[in-house]
């Protein structure tokens, strides 16, 4: 077992194999650490998240986990998932000829067998599964497909899995289910949570399919969509780049594959809020660059935060007043407010009185762009409703805006962590991550800031695999390019490319915040020292 550093709270236990990976999962479940907010399982890793201010003595933490009991495999879980399959995929034929094996023998040997959920990721109800027949064992495709449609039936090496959503991917394509494994009408959304058994089952023809996938319509439009409340509306009159609805995110979703998402500049968001008098997490608009424009259609109180942009206010007669960020403002019926385009930061949140009547979605109004969850973007024409309820708090005063807010050109140093795969890269690759200026590209969203450099990150061995795990936000992630990926909140719950550091939490809004064309420089700071991961010459 080792144990290394990821971030200033997350750390990633590394074991020998799966089976230990569950043990040791399961006895965390069973007896839990109390300081511990969160566990992603992998491969062969458990991405440990501790609770905000409760960080153990981590030489202790160690000593618990080491001297826990691995050996035995976790119980089966009694509940069992059915999913029926037309075996009609793409790589059928590709699967039977690396297995060496018929066609009618490949699906037989599918069908037979009875595989286990390990450990979610990639994509909401995305469940690895494991324990099929090892002849079906096949490597992933050597050139991922760009699409591959929901409700794929798939293979890679020693998992079988089922897309729940469109998407990229280069597992083999073996067939297609009408059920939707992530379901936000169902209870739970996801049909394949860690342990969950799955069995496949063989569908006759194409009419069964449809038969079942007419039924799985009819029950999600059977949710009736609940009615919005009364009151103050915004209308919006001009959205050039739609914003997005954020709170403090969905943490606690790893079983169902969801990662935590939420706003990227945390600070601004409860600055927002603060100023207009709500809960720090109220659901407020994410909004990027200028131009976004809104009409009060009653009285309302808004506030700013998050960029030096400012708001243009022409009321009912054309008079026009410009509302400064950081300082809360009153709307009447009729006034026209356009946010002007900041020259520093990226992200404005826009808070309004009482909060955005918005429906949540797992217990939070953020939108995930990756795993696509969340109310959708608000655009022309949307009337944005909000709560007749009144607020408990005052509206705040006025406050100062940050003094380091990044604008296109400038340097922006980050402090990173090194690890948790440092062992993945050559000395010169590591001294390359700080040693130079990396810029950031237009490639970059709410997943990532992807950054470039003149000098690619050198790995021991360009050509290496790293079996899936948890991915941390803040994570420096790289592919075989060289050129890092700097994820954000809605990065993927777990990846498969080495990570070379991670951001620590304090710089996390910061990076939200960082424009394209601007640039970084990374600085390393050095927590846990007494678990520093041994560099591995032999490795990966």
């Amino acid at each position: 077992m080792r144990i290394l550093p990821v971030s200033l709270r997350v750390v990633l236990v590394e074991l020998a194999d799966l089976d230990e990976t569950l043990a040791l999962f399961a006895s965390l479940e069973a007896q839990p650490v109390a300081a511990v907010e969160e566990i992603v399982p992998a491969a062969r890793t458990l991405l440990v998240r501790f609770r905000p201010g409760t960080l153990p003595d981590m030489a202790a933490f160690a000593a618990d986990l080491r001297s826990r009991d691995i050996s035995a495999k976790a119980a089966a879980s009694e509940r069992l998932v059915e999913i029926p399959t037309l075996y009609d995929g793409e790589d059928l034929d590709d699967v039977a000829r690396l297995t060496g094996l018929a066609p009618e023998a490949v699906i037989a040997r599918h069908t037979a067998s009875e595989f286990t959920v390990a450990f979610t990721g990639f994509a909401p109800g995305f469940g690895y599964l494991v324990g099929g027949d090892p002849a079906l064992h096949v490597a992933r495709r050597q050139s991922p497909r760009t699409r591959i449609p929901a409700g794929t039936v798939a293979l890679a090496g020693p998992f079988a899995g089922v897309y729940p959503q469109e998407g990229p991917g280069g597992w083999q394509l073996i067939g297609t289910t009408p059920l939707k494994m992530f379901d936000l009408a169902r209870d739970p959304s996801t049909l394949f949570q860690p342990g969950t058994r799955v069995r496949f089952t063989r569908l006759a023809d194409r009419a069964a399919f449809d038969a079942i996938a007419a039924r799985e319509a009819a029950r999600v439009q059977a949710v009736a969509a609940p009615a919005l409340p009364g009151g103050t509306r915004l209308l919006v009159t001009a959205a050039p780049m739609p914003p997005l609805f954020q709170d403090d995110g969905r943490p606690g979703q790893a079983a169902q594959g969801v990662s935590a998402s939420g706003a990227l500049d945390r600070a601004a968001l409860h600055a927002a809020n603060r100023l207009v008098g709500n809960e720090p997490g109220e659901p407020a608009l994410e909004i990027v660059g200028g131009g976004f424009a809104v009409t009060a259609e009653g009285p309302a109180v808004v506030a700013i935060a998050g960029t030096d942009a400012a708001l243009e206010i022409r009321d009912a007669a054309g008079r026009r007043q410009i509302a400064e960020a950081y300082r809360p403002v009153s709307l009447e019926p009729g006034d026209r407010v356009t946010l002007q385009a900041p020259r520093r930061g990226l992200r404005t949140y826009l808070a309004v009185r009482g909060g955005f009547a918005v429906e949540p979605v797992l217990g939070s109004a953020s939108v995930d762009s990756l795993a696509r969850l969340g109310p959708p973007a608000v655009g022309v024409g949307d009337r944005l409703a909000v709560n007749a309820r009144p607020p408990r708090r005052p509206v705040g005063a006025p406050e100062v805006p940050p003094a380091d807010l990044p604008a296109p050109g400038e340097t922006v140093v980050l402090d990173v962590v090194m690890g948790p795969r440092t062992e993945w890269f050559t000395d010169a690759g590591i001294q390359t991550l700080t040693a130079q200026t990396w810029t950031v590209t237009p490639l970059s969203n709410r997943v990532g800031l992807r950054i470039e450099g003149a000098v690619p990150l050198e790995r021991r061995d360009s050509k290496a695999e790293l079996p899936s795990e948890g991915t941390a936000n803040g994570a420096i992630q790289v592919p075989h390019n060289g050129q890092p990926v700097l994820f954000l909140a809605d990065h993927p719950l777990t990846g498969g490319y080495p990570v070379i550091a991670t951001l620590a939490e304090h710089h996390l809004d910061r990076a939200g915040q960082i424009p394209v064309g601007a640039r970084i420089r990374f600085n390393v700071i050095r927590p846990f020292a007494e678990i520093e991961p041994e560099r591995s010459e032999g490795r990966p």
